[in-house]
């Protein structure tokens, strides 16, 4: 009798069920958008977020699980592709392997379609092919080897991007100290390897904390815009802050999305207490030190270390009928959010700081789709005039915006 899927493998389902209908046959809309000033203006995906921000609570998926913080990853992944870099660089990828380096990628294009198929079959149908595949990824800092949530690199490059994210929904005074403290050390860790790397760091907080504890939520908010202005930390940070219970919305409509009685409300769900798995737990999800020795012995600085268990290659043929429209109903608190905190600006700088520190020759369909914008806010301007001058400057003129 065949174990039941893991509650990780269950999500990973639906998400990828979200991800495929919000790109139908891979084509991503372009987020960039002509602003009044002049400059290309970020519009992220908020109803993609909402709908994969109900998937831990349909499951009741614990903080355990990494379903609640993973609900974010899979976001900032999908906004990567609808920026224009390539699907298979951005980790996690919409499809299993949810790691799979670039140059094994390339290699499956390249290779005569029997023997493609093959090969194709053998990455899908396993869990991980240890320093091959992976569900998630490690990237050695200055010190040690840290998990980052999402990721770009390539053996040419190194890393490009690195996102952390952390997710936290209740017991907030006990632990949000611990998580903005580890997150500094993260930062610098990161930073002090890889000082080109557009460094973020993605919050996901429940807004409940607004009523329950408003003194924690004013440090924690204050907090997050400090992490996000130093100079050797990260390059910027954002805040998701989410709503979601019985009483969540009221009259109101979400934003991107249908009215409010359009869908059933959200159920409460077990809290997703943002804590750090037992040692056990640890143990179980720790990669084998080998693994690790041979990664850092290899010349490019990729990740690939398998954590066993992370995911199931099968995926879950229970969860691949669930309608997402009848997903609990989650909303983006926009108006609790400050503005230097907000997932459009984040998204905004580490698009244009990875492509402000590569050559024009590299990302040529995120540059394509930036310019699309710059075009629409300069009328009358041809095209081969305002191609390249716009999209050197673009991103430059922002850095400290």
């Amino acid at each position: 009798m065949a174990a039941e899927p893991s509650t990780k493998t269950r999500a990973w389902s639906i998400f990828d069920r979200i991800v495929a209908e919000a790109a139908p046959g891979g084509e991503h809309s372009n987020p960039w958008r002509a602003s009044a000033d002049g400059r290309p203006h970020y519009e992220p995906d908020f109803a993609v977020l909402e709908k994969l921000l109900g998937v831990p609570l349909h499951l009741d998926a614990n903080t355990q699980s990494g379903v609640p913080a993973l609900s974010l990853d899979v976001w900032l992944s999908y906004e990567l592709r609808r920026a224009g870099f390539d699907p298979d660089a951005t980790w996690p990828r919409p499809t299993h392997p949810r790691i799979l380096p670039g140059p094994v990628a390339k290699l499956l294009q390249d290779l005569p379609a029997d023997l493609r198929r093959q090969v194709s079959d053998r990455l899908t149908r396993k869990a991980a092919i240890p320093g091959v595949t992976s569900a998630s990824a490690n990237i050695l800092g200055k010190n040690y080897l840290k998990q980052v949530d999402v990721i770009m690199t390539d053996w040419a490059t190194g890393p490009e991007l690195l996102i952390s994210t952390k997710r936290m929904d209740s017991s907030y005074g006990k632990n949000a100290a611990n998580r903005v403290e580890e997150s500094y050390g993260d930062a610098k860790n990161l930073r002090l390897r890889h000082p080109l790397a557009a460094l973020g760091f993605v919050f996901g907080l429940r807004s409940d904390i607004l009523q329950s504890e408003p003194d924690t939520a004013e440090w924690l908010i204050d907090l997050l815009g400090k992490l996000g202005e130093e100079e050797d930390a990260y390059h910027a940070t954002c805040l998701v802050m989410i709503e979601y219970g019985d009483d969540a919305f009221g009259d109101s409509a979400q934003p991107g999305g249908d009215a409010a009685g359009a869908g059933p409300p959200a159920a409460a769900g077990e809290a997703f207490i943002d804590t750090p798995p037992s040692a056990a737990e640890e143990s179980m999800d720790a990669s084998p030190s080998s693994d690790g020795e041979a990664l850092l012995d290899e010349p490019p600085p990729l990740p690939g270390i398998d954590r066993p268990g992370d995911e199931d290659a099968t995926g879950s043929m229970a969860e691949a009928s669930v309608s997402t429209a009848m997903l609990p109903r989650v909303r983006v608190q926009h108006e609790s959010i400050p503005q230097e905190l907000s997932p459009a600006r984040f998204l905004r700088l580490m698009v244009n700081r990875v492509l402000d520190t590569t050559p024009v020759s590299m990302h040529r369909e995120a540059r394509r789709r930036r310019r699309e914008a710059l075009a629409a806010s300069q009328p009358g301007t041809s095209h081969s005039a305002r191609a390249h001058p716009g999209d050197l400057g673009v991103a430059r003129g922002e850095a400290g915006r």
